[in-house]
């Protein structure tokens, strides 16, 4: 190592090495108190910087303390606008006074340990507001800035360098500051204030997960050619920072019209995604074709004018708007007739379906026997709740109520008081569903019964076998189907596909209901308040209103395949015409553009 002159304190020096040229090789840093009785942190006045070639400098020569301190004033103007990124940190004198006056954050973008040995300024790093980025290229120490930038909201950085930094590694220092004040010159909101919803097709950023709709969504979106991006997430990752800032990034890349997704998914619950799709100015489609009052009463600063709820229940609309929701709107399920749709081909005729899936009559679906088991024992809920469940789930089955929790307030007033005084919104929700999914075990149980003597072929959880244990009918049993290989091809290997609706949905209908017609078949399915509007009954849709219509409906329609026929025909005319998943996107993008454009 090179000498060093005379003059330096070794007690006092600390070596730093710049391996990046044209910055200097090699230096030493040296406390200059102000008091030369003290050394400390507080009496410090100023450091001076030795190089190898014996050149010296000043950090910042006479009255260097109070120089820095007069920084200050440019710190806070800088932090009232956006972020504040020092570039060095110098004395310290400027960062100990911004976490003094102010509540943060701010950056620091130092790597010159020397100085820092001695001014003792890296210990402020251990303050939760501060980041400290001391990575060895301007590269990194961005993309660190960056992902700091993201958590806090995307706010614009504002840098503010000390002089002798840009000195001492300009190919570090000076990259890293052009780059700022050339992204501080435009803010994230402001690239993300372009016009939205003013033309068809809109642009649509979609929230992606594992919910099987997506695929009909994205099938729809193609064949309509709406422009669509997909942002990937799991439910843990919504609301972290990879998800903010994968999220920021599509809509400054894609400026999408608006963001689309089901059932609320990667709307995370503390409100992060609404608040910054708000400062974006950028609408969410929310799409619910599971009961919403399950969801989102477990979200908090979840009503924004910048957020519109479908409901595939028309029933939910009030209930929703009364929430607070601005902009609420029915949306009934739909069908992809790409999918399902009626057999073509010898392999697909119904004389060459399977043995195993011929049957005069058919049932698809869960016995829910393990589902409300697993619910209750994971609930661990207090005794009186577990007594009372299989009772308040047969009084709500019986009656008009959608909502488990009024039910319970106004029937069952003493199991509401436990309710009530669950210790989280989780464990009130595991409740309501354990509820719910009981009352449609209890309803479908007493429906299914009634196809018994028509020896039907039920595909469902193997716990059907349970559920039907002791009753002499033939029925036979199928395992569980995939709805997408196998469902299409499933349908019409039955003259009668049966249907009966969980309780989760009193006045909607389900999938089944635009399936099945979708396929060219015939189906018998209970009646429901919304069914009307959107199947004629008796010419489009053959539907019981009471468990002990069942066997009547079903003997007339064995006997009369022409009536079956006629029937399923005119059901898949009226699906094609206006059930189909592409009229469904069609209608949610144009209220889309109607409401934000």
């Amino acid at each position: 190592m090179t000498d060093l002159p005379q003059s330096v304190s070794e007690s006092n020096a600390v070596v730093s090495r710049h391996d990046t040229p044209p910055g200097p090789a090699l230096y030493l840093a040296e406390a200059v108190p102000g008091d030369p009785e003290k050394n400390s942190p507080s009496s410090l006045e100023d450091v001076l910087i030795v190089f190898d070639s014996g050149r010296r400098w000043r950090l910042w020569g006479r009255d260097g303390k109070r120089r820095e301190e007069d920084l200050v004033k440019k710190v806070l103007d800088v932090s009232s606008r956006g972020l504040p990124v020092l570039l060095g940190c110098g004395l310290g004198v400027a960062l100990r006074e911004l976490l003094r006056t102010t509540s943060g954050p701010v950056a620091v973008v130092d790597k010159e340990r020397a100085i820092q040995a001695v001014t003792g300024s890296r210990d402020l790093a251990d303050d939760p507001r501060v980041l400290w980025v001391d990575a060895s290229t301007p590269e990194e120490a961005l993309d660190a800035l960056t992902r700091w930038q993201m958590d806090h909201g995307g706010l614009p950085l504002r840098p503010l360098l000390m002089p002798l930094y840009a000195r001492l590694d300009p190919e570090h220092y000076k990259v890293v500051l052009a780059h700022l004040e050339a992204s501080s010159r435009f803010d994230i909101w402001a690239r993300a204030s372009y016009p939205k919803c003013r033309a068809w097709p809109p642009r649509v950023l979609l929230l992606t997960s594992q919910y099987f709709l997506l695929g009909e969504v994205i099938g729809a979106f193609q064949r309509m050619d709406v422009p669509h991006r997909l942002l990937e997430f799991t439910p843990r990752e919504t609301g972290r920072t990879e998800f903010v800032q994968d999220l920021l990034t599509a809509i400054l890349e894609f400026k999408p019209d608006l963001v689309l997704t089901i059932n609320h998914l990667g709307v995370d619950r503390e409100g992060v995604l609404m608040e910054l799709l708000e400062k974006c100015r950028l609408p969410l489609a929310s799409w619910f074709v599971d009961n919403p009052h399950l969801v989102l009463y477990v979200y908090t600063n979840l009503v924004s004018p910048w957020a519109t709820i479908f409901s595939w229940d028309a029933d939910n609309v009030d209930s929703l708007r009364a929430m607070g929701f601005e902009h609420v709107h029915y949306l009934p399920l739909g069908t992809d007739i790409h999918r399902f749709r009626p057999p073509s081909g010898s392999a697909n005729r119904p004389e060459s379906c399977p043995d195993s899936w011929r049957a005069r009559v058919s049932f698809v679906g869960n016995s829910m026997l393990a589902k409300v088991a697993a619910r209750l024992k994971a609930g661990r809920f207090p005794r009186p709740m577990l007594l009372a469940y299989r009772e308040v789930a047969r009084s709500f089955g019986d009656s008009a109520d959608d909502s488990v929790r009024e039910h319970l307030r106004i029937v069952f007033p003493e199991v509401f008081q436990c309710f009530d005084a669950l210790p989280s919104v989780e464990e009130r929700l595991a409740f309501e569903t354990a509820v719910t999914w009981e009352a449609t075990r209890l309803y479908r149980n007493r429906c299914v019964q009634r196809i018994l003597p028509f020896k039907p072929l039920i595909a469902g959880d193997k716990y059907w076998k349970i559920a039907l244990r002791g009753r002499p009918e033939a029925w036979r049993w199928h395992p569980e189907l995939s709805y997408y290989s196998d469902l299409p091809r499933f349908y019409p290997c039955s003259e009668i596909n049966f249907n009966c609706t969980s309780m989760q949905m009193k006045g909607a209908v389900n999938q089944r209901v635009f399936d099945v017609p979708a396929c060219g078949q015939f189906l018998i399915t209970d009646q429901r308040r919304q069914m009307d509007e959107l199947f004629e009954p008796g010419r489009e849709v053959v539907a019981y209103s009471d468990p002990e219509e069942i066997p009547d409906l079903i003997d007339f329609y064995l006997h009369h395949p022409l009536a079956r026929e006629k029937i399923a025909r005119a059901a898949r005319e009226r699906v094609l015409r206006e059930h189909t998943y592409d009229l469904r996107m069609t209608s949610l993008l144009k209220t889309m553009l109607a409401v934000y454009g």
